[in-house]
């Protein structure tokens, strides 16, 4: 699926940092097939530390700990409901925020791992607050993590009344582990065509533009949307309507949606301590999205770029062929 030719894995001019080039899509579909490069991809997605689990954390502390009595969730009130928002507030300041805090005020790292270079606009009439970080905070706490708490006031309401089905452990262990194992891969395809018909021109002026003016991001630009746009790009929880699940489930999959929208917006590669990626976050294959626009509609958990012909592996011969893609188009 990708040229591994000397030629091929010439980097694109004009970005700070890039990973590995060229990009690679998840090996489950990359043939000839190989069930130890399939393992090894997993194990690095998710151990020994990642976002991934570390989601998964915090879903597990939100049911045990932090969410109302589901009994509660039978019929709907402003308490219950609240207290799901307080905490949904709670969770974004201290993931975008701990990430804006540690990479763009404290200047941590430097700009060591950071694709672009260029400072967050400031001063900038483009943004509706006239400053791209309150802008994003604005749209993120406003709408985001309103939208987000509806949607999982709904799925609650949902379980607790019998229209979602439920999944227990004692059920079926292995589908309970393996579920947690594939919302990322649902999210993915989910993900790539709602955001192929946001970038529809009528969408796109009136609905998805707010979200690209960031073209160069950081933690609060993930989920500063409009609020149609928070509606369509939530909704993929909705599919526990069809497949059962536990509130497990239903916590992690809409922090998974919400709080990697943060990290993958970080502007950085992820945490460097002494030269070494630590931690991954951020997504070099979305940053161009950002910049290029007509690429990289999808991430690299399903290849559905490559299959529809958007994908850019971040390599010279591929911009190339992307840039005569867009002269065709007529962009």
């Amino acid at each position: 699926m990708n040229d591994d030719s000397p030629s091929a894995v010439t980097s694109i001019r004009g970005w700070n940092f890039q990973p590995e080039l060229p990009l690679r899509v998840s090996p489950l579909f990359i043939r000839p097939f190989s069930a130890a490069h399939v393992i090894k991809w997993f194990v690095k997605a998710w151990l020994p530390i990642s976002e991934r689990l570390i989601i998964l954390g915090l879903a597990f502390v939100s049911w045990f700990w932090l969410q109302p009595p589901l009994e509660q969730s039978a019929s709907f009130a402003w308490g219950w409901v609240l207290e799901m928002y307080a905490r949904n507030i709670a969770l974004m300041v201290l993931v975008a925020g701990g990430l804006h805090l540690y990479f763009f005020t404290l200047r941590c790292q430097g700009d060591e791992g950071k694709y672009d270079t260029r400072p967050l606009a400031s001063n900038n009439r483009t943004f509706t607050l006239n400053n791209q970080v309150h802008d994003n905070m604005f749209w993120t706490l406003a709408s985001g993590v309103t939208v987000w708490t509806a949607y999982e006031a709904l799925m609650f309401w949902g379980l607790a009344n019998g229209y979602v089905p439920w999944l227990d452990w004692n059920d079926n262990p292995v589908w309970f582990v393996c579920l947690f194992l594939l919302i990322p891969f649902w999210e993915a395809f989910h993900f790539y065509w709602i955001h192929r018909l946001i970038h529809f021109p009528f969408l796109y002026k009136h609905v998805h533009a707010l979200h690209h003016r960031n073209i160069n991001v950081g933690p609060w630009s993930g989920l500063s949307m409009h609020p149609v746009e928070h509606i369509i790009y939530l909704s993929a929880v909705l599919i526990h309507f069809l497949v059962a699940a536990h509130p497990l489930h239903i916590l992690y999959h809409l922090q998974f949606i919400t709080l990697t929208a943060a990290t993958t917006h970080t502007g950085y590669q992820g945490f460097f301590l002494g030269g070494k990626l630590r931690m991954a976050l951020g997504t070099y294959h979305h940053q161009m999205h950002h910049r290029y626009f007509e690429c990289n509609y999808g991430s690299l958990d399903i290849p559905m770029d490559a299959w529809a012909g958007s994908f850019h592996d971040g390599t010279e011969n591929a911009h190339a062929a992307f840039q005569d893609r867009r002269r065709l188009l007529g962009v």
